[in-house]
This record gives C-alpha cells, structure tokens and sequence, in this order.
C-alpha cells in the first residue's frame, strides 16, 4: 500500500509531528538528543540563516559532516531554505574532496569539529563554513543558527519536484558523480518501502550506523524518520560490539545495515550461550541493502536472532530502493525481492534491447518518480542513462515467475574468457556459501590467450578456508570456464561505505601483497 500522506513538504512533517508528539525523541547520538518539538524551529531557524548567508533556490549546501543529531537537521534545514542539501564522504582521501567540492560548487559548507581542519584546508576563499561542536574564528556556529532568530523566517518552499538532495556516486568505476535527487522521489520510496514494508511508524526505534552521506541512510534514517514520527539512535560507525550492547538494553525495533555487518553480527552470536540462541535484543526486523546480501548470511543472521532480514536492492540514481523483500510470505534466499508497488521495472538484453524472457539475465532498466534527475553538470552522462525515462541501472538480473528479482552482477564488470562471459557475482555468490569463506570478491586478471581469466580474492574465517576445497566446490556449482583461474587468500575485501566492492583496487592487488584487515570491533 502506498503511503501517498507521507509525501508532503519538510515543514509540514515536521510541525505535524511538533503537535502530536513533541517530547518524543526524533533523532539522537552519544552527545544529545532533539525532540520533535525542537526539530521543526531548530530546522526552522537554520534555513532562515542559510538564506541570510546567500543560499538561493538551487544552491548546493555541501556537507562534510559524521553520523550526528546536526547532519540530520542540516539534511532538514537546506531544503527548507531552497537549497540542495550535498552530504559526502567525511573520511574521503583529501584529493577526492577537493573534487567534489570543486564540482558541487557549494554556497555554503557545513563540517563538524572532527572535520574541521580538513575542510578548512580545502574550501576555496570566500565561502562560509558552519560548524557543529566546538566553535571556531571566522565561522559560523551550528548550534548559534539553530537556536537564534534569523533575519527573515524560512521560505519552506512547497515544489517537491525540484532538487532536494545531491549525493555523490561511490566512484568504483571512475570518478564520482553528484545526483540530483527530488524530495518527492526520495519521500515516495518512504510511502512505497520503508512504512509499508519495513514498518516504520510512531513507537518505533531505529538503531542506525550507515553513513548518512548515503542514499540508502538519507532516506531511511532521515527522511522515513521525520515522514512516519519514528525515533532514531546514531552510531557515528558500525561496531559489532556497540551495536549489540546497545540491542541489549532494549528498545530498538528495526536495524538497517549492509551485508558485511551483517555477517559479522553472525559471527558475534557463534560465541553466545546456549548456541543458537543469539545475543539479547528486541528488535522486530533488519534491513539488508548496498550489497549483495549473500543467501548464507541471511538464513544464519534469521537462525541466531530469530527475526527476519529482509534483502533489498537500490542505487543512488533511484534514491535508493528500486525492490525489497517483505516480511511475509516466501522469500527466495538471495533474492533481492519484489519491485516496489507502483515502479515500473524491465529486464532489457543490452545488445537488442530487447525485454528477456522469465529467468534469462537482463539489463535492469526502471521507471517512476524516484529516478533521478539527472547527473549535476554532465549531459551527456545523464543521456546515457536517462532513455524516455526509463533509467538504465547498468546492473544485470533475472526474474523467477513470480517476479522475485535476483542481482547477477554488473555489465561493466563483466569478465570475457575466450568469447565466454562470467559475471563475478556468480563465481562470488559460490564461494561465500563455502565453508570456511569470511568474504569473498572476484575480478578479471588479464591472459596472453583467454583475453581474460576470473581470480578470486578470498576472507578465511577463523577456522581457515584450503584452496583446493573451494577449487572443487567452485567445479561442483560452476561452469567449468568460470572456475577462478587463481584463489588468493587476504586479509579483507576493499569495499565502499555502503559494501560495494572496490575491484578497481583488487585489480591493482592482483600481483601485489596482501591486504590490511579492516575488521570493526
């Protein structure tokens, strides 16, 4: 059922629930918390200030900000001022923010004390900086904007087909692209995913360590709080250990998440007593989305904590969730789900273009009011992927017959062995079902007579994974071409914030040394 009331502007979500329920606890972290009675003039008061300090309608507002109570109301506050709100990756390399800040072109910048020395080195002269905690000269101060009165009230605009959001692009296969993303787009996936399927409403709690600068956190950890009246504790970075201490004392109901959390959240409950019963906790659902959630890890995160994992799939260009599985009926393991009701989606042969047949792979083309814009100052790269509003996902699936969609990988990822194509998710969603495999990651190596050959990169888990067991279970459950030409074992899978993998930086591995583990305590 689709949500249609929970579409509305910010300032009427957040004043309806200032007057419904007001001493309720909107959003909190480990240093404060903010009501709803103090989220809608707390917002209110900061918008005003932006367009005192020169936001105008279509300007970007670029964030550079952690997991905090004052990122979520600066997501609120720059669409109330007309603004675009332009969260990116705080902990990214000091030369990719320079691009990012170069092409977003922001008005304003808004960091925080951790932040602070960063952007201060890298924000051209001229430009405001606000800053959230600790004061600074020259800057203006999160806090002072939000409890001060500004000069002229918000404007609050009411068109929720303008630009809203625009968030940047992994990167993994080149650089970074800003996407222009609408409120109505990113609210119509609340109505249509996160209230009727995952089942946010008012009581519930949701215990989140995504990065917000994600479309996948914007919209379920901002937006599907202030559109539902939910409640929401922020983790400034997923750890295994905060994140079941906090399940322990109670309370939280949903828990979002990516697959490589996931995965170590099952390995935490192996060592609990008695087995199988899984760490203490209350919560009703979790969300998995940003990856590839393999089937192994789903039924054993159901088995130790006894609630369901529901697996979705959704990409930023889409403001995030294009299907979903819901918490009722079958559920194929591995499966990312149904389409989410009222969006259209084909499955399109790249070559022909023309729609494949039930169970054939496909290129996954989708239509509806949470496509994107377009690409913030590239056309032609919008054009290549904006076809009579249809958006060309460049990720490959198939559908059994009774419409669950499965990811098969991407088609640039695609490797060409001797005229044969293997898609790495394949070859991946094999060896993470073996035992003794942690992680698993595969690319193409080049070869003098093959063109290209798949080698695989391989987490052990504790109890060690032997090469040629996974060599025979990879001949048992594949085709003999795609069977890696190589396995190398390493310490951890390079992946983005939302675990994506980095195969640009595995290809670069294929004859260098191992990798630095990275594993959340």
């Amino acid at each position: 059922m689709l949500r249609t009331e929970l579409i509305r502007p910010i300032a009427e979500l957040l004043d309806r629930h200032a007057a419904e329920r007001g001493p309720t606890t909107a959003f909190a972290d480990d240093e404060r918390r903010v009501t709803y009675a103090e989220l809608a003039p707390r917002t209110a008061r900061l918008a005003g200030h932006l367009v005192a300090a020169g936001v105008t309608p279509g300007d970007r507002v670029v964030m550079v900000m952690g997991n905090r109570v004052e990122t979520a109301e600066t997501y609120l506050a720059v669409p109330r001022a007309g603004g675009v709100a332009t969260c990116v990756n705080p902990e990214a390399a000091p030369a990719e923010l320079a691009y990012v800040l170069a092409d977003a072109g922001p008005r304003i910048v808004v960091t925080d004390t951790d932040h602070a020395e960063l952007v201060g080195g890298l924000v051209a002269p001229g430009i405001p900086v606000i800053v959230a905690g600790a004061p600074r000269a020259g800057w203006l101060t999160h806090d002072d904007l939000a409890t001060t009165d500004p000069p002229a009230p918000a404007p609050d605009p009411a068109d929720l087909d303008a630009v809203a959001f625009m968030l940047y692009t992994a990167g993994t296969t080149g650089r970074p692209k800003g996407v222009e993303l609408t409120m109505r787009g990113c609210l119509w996936v609340v109505a249509a995913c996160w209230a009727p399927i995952a089942g946010l409403a008012p009581g519930e709690d949701v215990l989140c360590a995504l990065p917000l600068f994600h479309s996948y956190a914007l919209d379920l950890c901002v937006l599907g709080i202030v559109a539902t009246g939910a409640s929401e504790r922020l983790l400034p970075r997923f750890s295994p250990s905060r994140v079941l201490g906090l399940l322990a004392e109670g309370g939280h109901s949903v828990l979002p998440g990516v697959p490589t959390g996931f995965s170590y959240l099952v390995q935490a409950a192996a060592g609990t007593v008695p087995p199988g019963t899984g760490p203490p906790h209350r919560l009703r659902v979790a969300i998995s989305a940003g990856a590839i959630l393999p089937a192994a890890t789903n039924r054993a995160f159901e088995s130790a904590y006894g609630i369901p994992l529901l697996d979705g799939y959704g990409i930023t260009e889409t403001s995030t969730m294009v299907t979903m599985n819901w918490p009722h009926g079958g559920r194929p393991y591995g499966s990312c789900g149904l389409p989410l009701p009222g969006l259209a989606v084909r499955l399109v042969d790249p070559g022909s273009g023309v729609d494949v047949p039930t169970g054939a792979e496909g290129e996954l083309w989708v239509r509806g009011p949470n496509v994107m814009r377009g690409y913030h100052g590239k056309p032609e790269q919008t054009a290549d992927v904006l076809v009579d509003g249809w958006y060309r996902t460049g990720d490959l699936a198939r559908s059994d017959a009774h419409g669950y969609l499965t990811i098969c990988g991407r088609t640039k990822e695609m490797i060409i062995r001797g005229g044969e194509n293997i898609y790495p998710a394949e070859i991946e969603n094999v060896l993470l079902d073996a035992p003794g495999v942690e992680d698993a990651a595969v690319v193409g190596a080049p070869h003098p007579d093959l063109g290209e050959v798949p080698v695989a990169f391989v987490v052990p888990t504790r109890d060690g994974a032997d090469e040629e067991t996974l060599r025979a279970r990879c001949r048992r459950d594949l085709t003999w071409f795609k069977v890696p030409a190589a396995i190398r074992f390493t310490d951890a899978i390079p992946r983005t914030g939302s675990g994506k993998v980095k195969r640009f930086e595995l290809a670069r591995l294929l004859d260098a040394g191992p990798i630095e583990r990275k594993v959340p305590s």
